[in-house]
């Protein structure tokens, strides 16, 4: 759902009013030529028409567009695509011989309909699709759009006609214009160089303040420069009135009602071309504007916005246009700070077709190539250059070149497609050359959570390589396959369990599942398990694991396949199966007397008899609790049958998760007992236990009579967490590596 903002509780003057002001200085005389093409496509006697189309175009788009939208200093009007798509629709009609009006009320419909494909655009959420656009694409996509703003006002720059291509107009100097080429200079140096000398007002403003002023130097030694009349280097007068085009506009609302259904159905083509172009020119400007200030627009709220403007200027009669980058810039160069400086822009556009018609007619084209010509070389990103300095990012750069390139020579949205194509496959190469393997180890190099008696212990660090552990990360996909195979081919051959960990992958392609399928059916002609753990319902990338496993047959009616929930569970599994013939069921199990546990071995019976007369006895159901985080008693615990389970929360989590487990003959809550500090966790019967317990008050007591027995107990307690600490903190180190 789209929520529509509200405007910005302060406007940010005068940063928002120079910004509009210099926006509508670029983006008026650039909707008046769109609008005068397209019309003129009709008929000669249109263009007039044409310029007031450019005109309520600019005014629509820029008052609705910035209410409506989300992106800060984004100035939309009429712009390049609308203009190309509605030129040559208006062309076809003409060679099928349309009469003018109809043609002219196509267009309004044309635009209708390319406004709503944007709303609807919007609501399905597809505008969130440019984030995902890499920075090489901007940076290309940006560099390209200042080169081709510079290229287009080259001609103008140097007074030549516009028509004129500029590598022509450059390489031409006896068409140049000597009075254009001064004007257009001294705004250039004027803009670039004000920066440098005062920030209190735009370097824009100064800069055409400095072109007028140049004009009028000039003008005042050459008397045919002081006049509107077949004036080349000034702007001239828009045309801002022509009669009988309200009488226009009027009577084309009344032809809507006899357009066929058949007429507006033949328009969707055209409608869903011009959606796409002005949709992605806008997000493209947005995408810009939020790399340029750092800050992030909202682009499915910005198409909802860009749609209703565009329905909104083509119902009164002018032409759709988009979020346009030269204005844009210039707005943002300027000092504009929020969405308000569009709205100026827009009612700035109206204000100066009504009353400063005369003005806005004598200034010079030169001096707007000018600023436009340095807003295009600020636009140019030089950053990728570093890319050459190293070999890693050197692909990147080629990115950003093809992009450039198709802008310079195809076109802006053949160049973001390119960009984008080209931008997948640095994904792939990249996803290929890294490592799908982040660990291999072996059970005896790891620990489950289950906290088992030395006699175990010492038979897992014998037998514990025949488990060999990958842990695996990033995408299982066809470009990784043949490398997670060849590793994982050369240890079925020699291992009896192979267990893969997914808890860093991050999807599954079908052609890894394939692969894994061959696995599976080479462990299960050895006999040997394949166990899968952290086969997650939901990954990052939205994929069901478990699903996807089941639906392309990986998991099945066999026992080849078992999956857990964690790594640390696979190991125990494995664990059990390597010390089978000592571990016994716990229904099998007989009470431990203190003399029997591995603590204790080798102590005098009378001195252990005396120690467990000042314990107690306590037995907990399976489930039920033992003792609970922030309780303050400091208990010893020592198991005589049964098992105990640890749950603590990790880092800032509240969550709790299984730290350890421990069974016959071992003893937990030692922390506690040591420290005098209260539970950091909890411990759960995993199944029904029977316990000693001996209380910090009865172990003073101990120390008090039997301080040699003291001594003993305090030092096998200290010794047993050292060897789960070595433990550990050799896990980590070889884990981290």
């Amino acid at each position: 759902m789209i929520s529509l903002p509200t405007l910005p509780a302060k406007f940010k003057v005068p940063g928002d009013f120079w910004g509009g002001l210099a926006s509508m200085l670029v983006a008026l005389p650039a909707a008046v030529a769109f609008g005068v093409t397209v019309y003129s496509a009709i008929s000669p006697q249109y263009a007039v028409f044409g310029a007031l189309a450019g005109i309520l175009g600019a005014a629509a788009l820029g008052l609705i567009a910035p209410i409506l939208g989300g992106t800060d200093r984004l100035i939309s009007a009429p712009c390049a695509p609308a203009a190309a798509v509605l030129s040559a629709f208006a062309i076809e009609l003409v060679q099928q011989g349309t009469p003018p009006a109809d043609i002219v009320l196509l267009l309004s419909v044309l635009g209708i309909l390319t406004g709503l494909i944007q709303i609807l655009i919007g609501f399905m959420g597809l505008g969130r699709l440019i984030r995902y656009i890499p920075y090489p694409v901007v940076s290309g996509y940006l560099s390209g759009v200042g080169l081709i703003i510079i290229g287009s006002q080259l001609p103008r720059f140097v007074g030549t006609s516009p028509d004129t291509p500029w590598w022509s107009a450059v390489l031409s100097p006896a068409i140049w214009d000597s009075r254009s080429l001064l004007v257009g200079a001294t705004t250039v140096l004027v803009a670039l160089l004000a920066p440098k000398l005062t920030k209190a007002i735009p370097s824009t403003i100064l800069g055409i303040i400095a072109g007028i002023l140049a004009y009028l130097a000039l003008a005042s030694a050459d008397a045919s420069m002081m006049t509107l009349t077949d004036n080349k280097l000034v702007l001239g007068a828009l045309g801002a009135s022509g009669e009988g085009y309200i009488h226009t506009i009027t009577g084309r609302w009344h032809q809507f009602g006899e357009l066929k259904l058949a007429q507006v159905a033949a328009l969707l083509g055209s409608a869903l071309t011009l959606a796409a172009l002005l949709s992605i020119d806008t997000l493209k400007t947005c995408v810009v504007i939020d790399q340029m200030t750092r800050t992030r627009h909202a682009p499915n709220r910005e198409l909802f916005a860009q749609g209703l403007a565009n329905i909104t200027a083509s119902a009164i009669g002018g032409i759709p246009g988009a979020g346009t980058m030269g204005a844009s810039m210039v707005n943002l160069s300027s000092g504009a700070k929020t969405r308000v400086s569009g709205i100026v822009e827009g009612v700035l556009v109206l204000v100066a077709a009504l009353a400063l018609n005369t003005f806005i007619a004598w200034i010079p084209i030169a001096t707007l190539a000018g600023i436009l010509i340095v807003v295009g070389l600020r636009m140019i990103d030089t950053e990728p250059l570093h890319f050459l300095e190293s070999r890693a990012t050197v692909f990147d750069f080629a990115v950003v070149t093809l992009v450039i390139g198709c802008a310079l020579t195809v076109g802006l949205i053949a160049a973001s497609a390119a960009g984008v194509a080209l931008s997948i496959l640095l994904f792939v190469r990249e996803q290929v050359g890294g490592a799908v393997v982040r660990h291999k180890t072996f059970v005896n190099q790891r620990s489950s959570t289950w906290c088992r008696p030395e006699a175990e212990m010492r038979l897992i660090a014998q037998k514990g390589d025949a488990a060999v552990i990958f842990e695996l990360q990033g995408s299982l996909f066809f470009g990784t396959t043949y490398e997670l195979y060849s590793v994982l081919e050369a240890e079925i051959k020699t291992r009896d369990y192979i267990i893969l960990d997914l808890r860093r992958v991050q999807s599954v392609d079908i052609t890894a599942a394939h692969m894994l399928n061959q696995v599976r059916d080479m462990v299960r002609e050895r006999g040997v398990p394949l166990l899968i753990s952290n086969v997650r319902e939901q990954l990052p990338s939205g994929q069901n694991l478990l699903a996807f496993f089941t639906q392309t047959g990986l998991i099945d009616s066999s026992d080849t396949v078992r999956i857990f929930k964690t790594i640390e569970a696979a190991i125990e599994w494995v664990e059990d199966q390597l010390v089978g013939d000592i571990a016994q069921a716990v229904n099998e199990e007989t009470l431990l007397n203190l003399q029997e546990m591995d603590l204790f071995q080798g102590r005098k019976d009378v001195t252990i008899a005396d120690l467990e007369g000042r314990m107690k006895q306590r037995s907990v159901k399976a489930g039920e609790l033992i003792y609970a985080i922030g309780d303050q008693e400091q208990d010893l615990y020592l198991i005589r049958r049964g098992a105990a389970r640890i749950m603590a929360p990790i880092s800032a989590s509240r969550q709790l998760h299984h730290i350890a487990t421990y069974g016959r003959g071992d003893f937990f809550g030692g922390l506690a007992f040591l420290d005098d500090h209260a539970r950091s966790d909890n411990a759960i019967a995993h199944t029904d236990i029977d316990l000693f317990v001996l209380s910090l008050g009865q172990f003073n007591l101990l120390a008090e009579e039997h301080k040699k027995l003291a001594l003993l107990l305090m030092t096998a307690i200290s010794r047993t967490l050292a060897h789960r600490l070595r433990h550990a903190d050799g896990e980590r180190i070889l884990l981290n590596a």
